[in-house]
């Protein structure tokens, strides 16, 4: 079976991405195919890049607080592209009331603030299905 391939994305001004990188790393000792964009990202950049790379999951990290319109932008793109088949998912300063706006917009999961690289692997694992076995 074909490994789980997963872009990692900061997308939008912020210039942390030491969360993004660890959880790629973590992703990547896993067994998954990671693909990961840099800083600065627009949500075109990533949805071409999952596009063009036959990912099967978006991980989004975003600390800028522009979560709302990021993760909304990157759900309707992949939308108009007719790829609503790969899951998005991600994490960072993210208030906990917006959560349930977000998985309303189509993201799967929203990891904040502790939750270990453990759980988010095994999340991905259990939610994200490889591209030879869809």
């Amino acid at each position: 079976m074909a490994p789980i391939r997963v872009v990692i994305a900061k997308p939008g001004l912020d210039g942390h991405d030491r969360g993004a990188k660890v959880v790629a790393r973590a992703l990547r000792d896993a067994g998954m195919e990671v693909i990961y964009t840099g800083l600065h990202q627009t949500p075109e950049q990533v949805v071409e890049t999952a596009v063009q790379e036959d990912a099967r999951a978006i991980g989004l990290s975003i600390l800028s607080g522009a979560h709302m319109t990021l993760f909304r932008r990157v759900i309707e793109l992949l939308r108009e592209r007719d790829a609503t088949d790969i899951v998005v998912f991600g994490g960072g300063i993210i208030p906990d009331a917006d959560i349930p706006q977000l998985e309303a917009l189509g993201v799967a999961a929203v990891f904040t603030p502790g939750t270990t690289t453990t759980q988010i692997v095994e999340w991905v694992t259990a939610h994200v299905t490889p591209a030879d076995a869809a």
